[in-house]
């Protein structure tokens, strides 16, 4: 019984916020406001991932969703101990399916087995396979609001032929996840349903939290009174959202765009001093390689070989300059040393951001502590080759280094607004 493989308050800040903006002043005027849905987010352990929680379905069922900045939908697992009475397939051809493509089952009736169902992707960048399901429509519970009319997918992961851990479309994710919820520029993304429904402008915010043990964080939808990020504001800046022209994804669609999130990062600073690497490796080319991304799915950023190698090595000297004392390698890490050596003289990272404005990775942000008495930089080799993708990107600005930062993605602008580490503020995610 399955699916065939379609081979993704201190202030208010201190929250983890994910905002829809407020009405525009071109909208009329309504008795009612819109009510801010809040969404927990903690912190796995063991994958350094973030996942957050909702309720669906007839009754209730909680699934923990691995947040995935690139996740194009919320997709869940419809097991055999999930049956929504609720649950609605979404028929091929109808107005709201977009999708050519049809799915079937020959299992009895049930959310995850359905007929002549519009076909929805299941995407984990983490897994082995792009695993197909179908599009359908449930109530969706936010904290204790109940919402409907959202659209997610449906997979039911038992029905797979392959019992391996690693071939499972939850290859890689937290343990006690079942899905992914997608904040992607997509129409199936949360924020973009949310926007349409409410009849709000597309943004959202998010801020994440740096350890499982500080309790957790929340995502906050909808508009609130007041503005909950002006106590911060004079330390966010702001840098466009670009679009790459290709498919970055497991899918490669003719005509379309990446539904991920890129910034134009025009040079990287190790303490002051440009990193000398090709200009080419910081742009997009025709082929959609190269640029930069930022993802929550890599737990640390990600430099393809040509860039990782003359930035490990200008560290290393920059490190070696502030006497830190180098020890053994710790994978994936190449860049270790002894704590005690640290002393918060780290070399300062910025990344040169469109318009000269730059984004700092502190130390906070740079190091990680992998076992007593050692810190490794936090920066991996992403390799040559592409994963899961038609494409190569330069530079994937990973979860650790995002910990403590607020980002605030404006999708109707396209801009970015970044505050970068909130710890130098004395204020945090948590």
């Amino acid at each position: 019984m399955a699916y065939t493989s379609v081979i993704m308050h201190f202030f208010l800040i201190s929250l983890a916020l994910f905002s829809v903006s407020s009405l525009s002043a071109t909208q009329p005027p309504t008795t009612t406001k819109p009510h801010p849905f809040i969404l927990p987010i903690r912190k796995d352990p063991s994958t350094n991932l973030f996942y957050t929680s909702v309720g669906i379905g007839t009754p209730r069922t909680n699934f923990n969703l691995a947040i995935d900045l690139a996740g194009e939908n919320l997709w869940y697992d419809c097991d055999t101990h999930y049956n929504s009475s609720s649950y609605t397939p979404i028929q091929c051809g109808s107005t709201r399916c977009t999708d050519t493509a049809c799915v079937g089952c020959n299992g009895p009736f049930k959310p995850g087995c359905t007929n002549n169902t519009c076909a929805a992707s299941a995407t984990n960048s983490l897994a082995k396979f792009i695993f197909g399901g179908g599009l359908g429509e449930d109530f969706i519970f936010i904290s204790q609001q109940k919402v409907s009319g959202l659209l997610s997918s449906c997979i039911d992961i038992d029905g797979f032929s392959s019992t391996a851990e690693d071939d499972s479309p939850l290859n890689g994710l937290p343990k006690n996840t079942k899905g992914i919820f997608g904040l992607a520029r997509s129409n199936l993304s949360l924020p973009t349903q949310l926007a349409l429904k409410n009849k709000l402008q597309p943004k959202f915010s998010l801020c994440l939290p740096s350890s499982n043990k500080q309790g957790f964080t929340n995502l906050l939808v909808g508009s609130i009174a007041g503005d909950p990020f002006h106590e911060l504001s004079k330390f966010v800046q702001t840098t466009p959202l670009i679009v790459n022209p290709v498919p970055t994804g497991a899918i490669s669609v003719q005509g379309a765009s990446s539904i991920e999130y890129f910034i134009d990062v025009k040079a990287v600073k190790i303490d002051g001093n440009v990193l000398n690497i090709k200009p080419s490796l910081l742009s997009i080319d025709k082929k959609g390689n190269g640029g930069t991304k930022i993802s929550t799915i890599s737990p640390f950023t990600e430099l393809q070989t040509s860039v990782y190698k003359p930035f490990i090595r200008d560290f290393l000297k920059k490190a070696s300059d502030r006497k830190l004392k180098r020890v053994e390698s710790v994978a994936p890490f190449e860049a270790c040393f002894d704590s005690s050596s640290i002393k918060n003289s780290v070399p300062r990272v910025d990344l040169v951001l469109q318009g000269g404005v730059q984004w700092t990775i502190h130390e906070a942000n740079l190091m990680v502590n992998v076992k007593k008495n050692v810190a490794c930089l936090g920066f991996v080799d992403g390799g040559t080759e592409p994963r899961m993708s038609f494409t190569k990107t330069s530079i994937v600005i990973g979860g650790h280094q995002l910990e403590d930062n607020l980002l605030v993605f404006d999708l109707a602008s396209s801009k970015l607004s970044f505050s970068s580490s909130l710890l130098v503020h004395s204020a945090s995610c948590s």
